[in-house]
């Protein structure tokens, strides 16, 4: 067989184990939606309590001395140091040319080999990667559709049909645009359940997590190369940001949202 079809995993997974990794999954899940946006919040803590809790380092022993430097100097335009994540993007577009570059670094190393720029627990490679259009005009994308779902493998776009509507993408994809701009692209790192879950079980839920990990780190250094801005998004719907794509929910699970594009001149 040259080409598996994505069903075809389904013969070898366990469905308790799918059951219940489906199960534990929903409960980090998000509802997002305008007829609730009054009603609902994410946390019931104090912004004094935040501001104690966000962005610190954990301590073993915070009341000992018994600390040393690690490093006296970081070179922060060295390319293993990612931009800081983008506060509000431009409205820019980014010419496909540049996209293609931009994912460059998570293909497969050689056309012969399966081995891509990341490592994969097993090479089981279960995170799909769908690059999506913001861009309200964009002469050099290369379709109608929306939605671009990346092979690694073939160094190729498959094309995700009924995905023409930008102001349904826009939605699933993006809650609240109004707080960070109008980024161009976003990728959706999701990981396809059956993949991952035939093999090593509900230890696979665990490698498929660090490996959108790998692959989110090396498009931030490849946008920094580009001169692109990145930020990581998780205020979605999966429901909502999966039928935008046209994936099932029950056996895609998108992981995160990674936003891309030119930084607003006035940050």
């Amino acid at each position: 067989m040259k080409n598996v079809p994505h069903d075809y995993y389904l013969k070898f997974m366990d469905p308790v184990v799918h059951a219940e990794t489906l199960d534990f999954h929903v409960k980090g899940n998000y509802t997002i939606h305008d007829a609730f946006k009054h009603a609902t919040q994410l946390h019931g803590l104090t912004e004094q309590q935040l501001s104690l809790l966000t962005g610190n380092e954990l301590r073993l022993y915070p009341d000992m001395e018994l600390t040393f430097p690690a490093c006296p100097e970081i070179d922060l335009d060295t390319a293993i140091c990612r931009n800081e994540s983008c506060g509000t993007f431009s409205k820019a577009s980014i010419d496909f040319s540049i996209i293609e570059k931009l994912i460059s670094p998570i293909l497969s190393s050689h056309m012969k080999g399966y081995k891509r720029g990341y490592p994969s627990g097993g090479a089981l490679y279960p995170v799909e990667v769908f690059v999506c259009s913001l861009m309200e005009s964009n002469e050099s994308w290369p379709c109608p559709e929306r939605v671009l779902h990346l092979l690694p493998h073939s160094r190729s776009f498959e094309v995700v049909q009924g995905t023409q509507e930008l102001a349904g993408l826009k939605q699933a994809v993006l809650a609240a645009p109004g707080i960070i701009g109008a980024p161009s692209i976003a990728v959706v790192y999701a990981v396809y359940m059956p993949k991952t879950l035939f093999k090593y079980r509900y230890r696979g839920y665990r490698l498929a997590l660090m490996e959108v990990g790998s692959i989110y780190m090396l498009v931030e250094l490849q946008a920094k190369r580009l001169g692109l801005r990145c930020r990581l998004w998780s205020g979605y719907t999966d429901t909502m940001l999966n039928r935008a794509i046209g994936l099932n929910p029950a056996l895609f699970f998108p992981m995160c949202v990674h936003f891309i594009g030119e930084q607003h001149d006035s940050i």
